[in-house]
């Protein structure tokens, strides 16, 4: 391994513009991912804005998941049935839609859509994983 990092300095400093490019492509790739993927809450934060009744929490995992247990109040939309079902979302435009998935990693795609069709949207960081993570409770 010590080898190794004399080999990249070395690659790098003959190569500077090139590896100039992928420092610039990596960059405004995630730019580009932080922007679509709304703004990802904490469970504290999700919890303050429902209770407010600022938003509405919208669970995307498949429907045998949502009843294994989800967030009180929840609306279980999967993600596979997101795009023909958006209409039912329309009664919730004056509020947030917080996207809540099994780790997080797919509401943030799905905050980019929502977010095209005019709706306020954020995520639930790492999703419902991070809700049980913090022992919080699951209704079934």
């Amino acid at each position: 391994m010590p080898s190794f990092l004399p080999r990249l300095i070395e690659f790098a400093t003959h190569h500077y513009l090139l590896v100039g490019a992928l420092l610039g492509i990596l960059v405004l790739l995630a730019v580009h991912e932080m922007r679509r993927a709304g703004r990802a809450l904490s469970t504290r934060e999700l919890t303050a804005m429902v209770n407010a009744e600022q938003a509405v929490v919208l669970d995307i995992r498949a429907a045998k998941e949502f009843a294994s247990g989800h967030i009180s109040g929840a609306l279980n939309i999967p993600s596979d049935k997101l795009n023909s079902r958006m209409s039912e979302l329309d009664k919730h435009k004056g509020k947030t839609i917080i996207v809540v998935d099994s780790m997080g990693q797919h509401s943030g795609t799905w905050c980019g859509v929502l977010a095209k069709a005019g709706y306020t949207v954020a995520k639930l960081s790492g999703g419902i994983s991070t809700w049980r993570g913090d022992n919080l409770p699951l209704v079934k």
